[in-house]
């Protein structure tokens, strides 16, 4: 099965709806969604840079990585595109870790729509047979 995503409109904010076929491949495609509810055409220029998140849940992992990722898009003023992860589940007292990267697209090279958030309203995280399905909504 191929990951893939849907933006969905939601109200006055937008949704990503995504599948893949292990939780890496769908957090990657949750990401990539946001990415897309941020402009239509994303230019092959960036560079990569790393993503390090950890949080006691999935869903928190989840979270938090993308509202890493809105940071970071502020903070460095990329665009986080085509993006990659690894996810290490606890083991005993640890918590959930994400190692991942993307490639920062400068903002001033693309018409960005300003996604403000990500938001825990609605957020679904779920196996079902062998996909992993995500619906995330965020604030624009």
């Amino acid at each position: 099965m191929r990951t893939s995503f849907e933006l969905r409109e939601h109200t006055a904010d937008v949704a990503v709806a995504a599948t893949g076929p292990t939780l890496e491949a769908v957090f990657a495609a949750v990401a990539d969604g946001l990415a897309a509810a941020s402009c239509d055409d994303v230019p092959e220029e960036g560079t990569r840079f790393d993503v390090d998140v950890r949080a006691e849940s999935r869903e928190a992992l989840l979270f938090d990585y993308l509202d890493e990722l809105i940071y970071l898009r502020d903070v460095r003023g990329e665009l986080p595109v085509d993006n990659r992860v690894t996810i290490t589940e606890p083991d005993g007292d640890d918590e959930w870790h994400l190692e991942g990267s993307a490639r920062g697209v400068p903002l001033e090279a693309v018409a960005a729509r300003d996604v403000k958030a990500v938001t825990y309203s609605e957020m679904r995280l779920e196996e079902t047979g062998e996909v992993w399905e995500a619906y995330v909504v965020f604030d624009v």
